[in-house]
């Protein structure tokens, strides 16, 4: 074992060594001929020495010390940039499989994609007996998704699996400011794996953000920027799919938040990155299983509802949830509480998504203005929407620029919406318009927002989705992008479209519009009662919590619309 380590070894740094022994040796020589000079010095006769000491100027000895530095720093530098020194090494980290420590156990929130890559995890284990029946090891497994979603947790995981040496690097460390530097770095990693696997049987390489070091190649514009980077994409091309003497079992992990079409279509073929797993947001049942497994991690009270907690947080990534639990214990830390609670939950995901409370004096009129606003919202959501569920409503102002909110959310991921949803998104956005006119007799300013969001979708009904009520079909706005730039068509393409057609899409917009209004005042001026008794709730407490809304309208005699 310590021969196969020795070797590795001069593997590794065979150039320091050869740099190390050609300037001890250039160094012996320069002493043993100084020594040589002094002795023969030595022996001349006073009146000589005398005589040579002066004829040999200051600026000599100063010229000779001054080469040798310039020397060694030029050494230094090449050394540095072109032969895989420490410019090459910047972001490369060999980690040993048991530091990191990932148990399989400990990667919760994902149990589709566990079952996925533990196939991976099999095969890499299983190595020589996938050889013995003719098979090849993967070379590359590719992990794209959102941010947060686990990628490097699964990968460190995987390592820890394996028990093999994890060699990590970030791909905006690999590309630098010299042409070629990004390909250098390259070589130099895949020659640590190598050597690494045929000490330790096996290596992994992680390329965290991936993209950085992987996208398409293109022509270059100038400067050379592309030259380096096209040449990192070819280098790392070559070494997961080269001409080797002998296959290495080296399996490269890369980890991306880009779509795969962005990146050179050479890298994604089969035989580079053989294993392509999508690491998405968690569904309903892996949300409970992450909150249940960072809630062990801190003192909290057993009361906490994990369910509900699940269908709060719709669409929030694991690492979301796990800043929930940490933010919810500094706040327990800082109202000098033993544990943590849902109180603290809930001030923690108000943080974390709206911002801080600040501290902005409403006048009575103001406050009872925003809390009719929001009660409109919450009448609307709870008795129209189909699939939204309303979790909490406030009349504190925030940071975000929110003077109030009512925040809602569908009861589980949804991929696709119907006509429904997108008219029931609409009536909840005017909800806080036709609330404030029922009561007021006008409107405020704070409808901006709602308004905005109204259109939009409305816009979109018409304008993309042919779900307008004059029966126009068509991408109308993609139609615009596919022609624009088009001479003949105009600067946007827009007079693709006759005029008489967008006059038809506009007027449809305004007919939804219009219609989810009526329908959304309808509502409230038959539920004034329920209106009145929200409206003075939120202005006594200010904030209302899932279960004291649900109490409310139960109180009311009011059920959740189903679907």
């Amino acid at each position: 074992m310590n021969i196969s380590k020795i070797k590795m070894f001069l593997k590794l740094y065979w150039i320091r060594i050869l740099l190390i022994a050609i300037g001890s040796i250039l160094l012996t020589f320069t002493i043993i001929l100084m020594a040589a000079g002094i002795r023969a010095m030595i022996n001349l006769e006073s009146f000589y020495k005398q005589m040579m000491f002066s004829s040999i100027p200051v600026q000599f000895f100063l010229s000779v010390i001054t080469a040798i530095i310039f020397a060694s720093i030029y050494m230094f530098f090449n050394y540095w940039f072109l032969f895989g020194g420490g410019m090459t090494k910047l972001g490369q980290k060999r980690v040993r499989a048991e530091e990191v420590n990932i148990t399989w156990n400990e990667v919760v929130g994902m149990e589709e994609i566990k079952r996925e890559a533990w196939e991976v995890v099999q095969l890499l284990r299983d190595h020589a007996q996938l050889k013995q029946v003719g098979g090849q090891v993967i070379k590359g497994l590719l992990l794209s998704g959102p941010p947060g979603c686990g990628k490097t947790y699964l990968a460190k995981a995987i390592a820890t699996e394996v028990k093999m040496p994890f060699l990590s690097v970030v791909g905006s460390e690999i590309e630098g400011i010299i042409v070629g530097l990004g390909a250098s770095k390259l070589r130099n990693l895949f020659k640590e794996a190598r050597t690494m696997a045929e000490l330790k049987g096996g290596c992994i390489i992680f390329i965290d953000e991936l993209d950085s070091v992987a996208r398409t190649r293109r022509a270059d514009i100038g400067m050379g920027g592309q030259m380096s980077a096209n040449a990192a994409v070819n280098q790392l091309l070559t070494e997961m799919d080269g001409l080797r003497k002998r296959e290495n079992n080296i399996v490269v992990i890369g980890a991306t938040n880009v779509d795969e079409k962005e990146l050179d279509p050479a890298l994604m073929r089969a035989g580079r990155f053989d294993r392509k797993i999508y690491v998405g947001l968690p569904g309903l049942k892996d949300r409970e299983q992450l909150f249940s497994f960072y809630l062990k991690k801190i003192q909290h009270d057993q009361t906490i509802d994990v369910s509900l907690l699940a269908r709060k947080c719709v669409y929030k990534s694991p690492a979301d949830i796990c800043n929930i639990t940490r933010e919810a214990s500094i706040i327990a830390v800082r109202n000098k509480k033993d544990s943590v609670g849902m109180l603290e939950i809930n001030e923690a995901m108000d943080r974390i998504d709206l911002g801080l409370k600040i501290p902005i004096e409403l006048n009575s009129k103001e406050k009872e203005q925003i809390a009719y606003h929001e009660a409109g919202h919450a009448i609307a959501t709870y008795l129209l929407h189909p699939t939204d569920d309303v979790f909490k409503a406030s009349i504190i102002p925030r940071t975000v620029g929110f003077l109030g909110y009512v925040y809602h959310r569908s009861k589980e991921e949804m991929h696709i919406h119907n006509r429904e949803y997108y008219l029931a998104n609409i009536k909840v956005a005017l909800g806080s318009y036709a609330a404030e006119k029922l009561k007021f007799n006008t409107t405020t300013s704070g409808v901006d927002e709602d308004m905005h969001q109204a259109m939009v979708w409305a816009y979109n009904m018409c304008w993309r989705w042919s779900m307008g009520p004059s029966g126009l079909k068509g991408n109308f706005k993609e139609l615009e992008k596919s022609f624009a730039g088009h001479s003949w068509l105009g600067s946007s393409g827009s007079n693709y479209i006759s005029e008489k057609t967008k006059e038809t899409l506009d007027i449809d917009v305004q007919k939804i519009l219009n219609q989810c209004l009526k329908e959304v005042e309808e509502l409230l001026a038959k539920e004034i009662p329920l209106l009145e008794r929200f409206a003075k709730e939120l202005i006594a407490r200010q904030e209302l919590d899932y279960d004291e809304i649900e109490a409310i309208f139960k109180e009311c005699g009011k059920t959740k619309l189903t679907v």
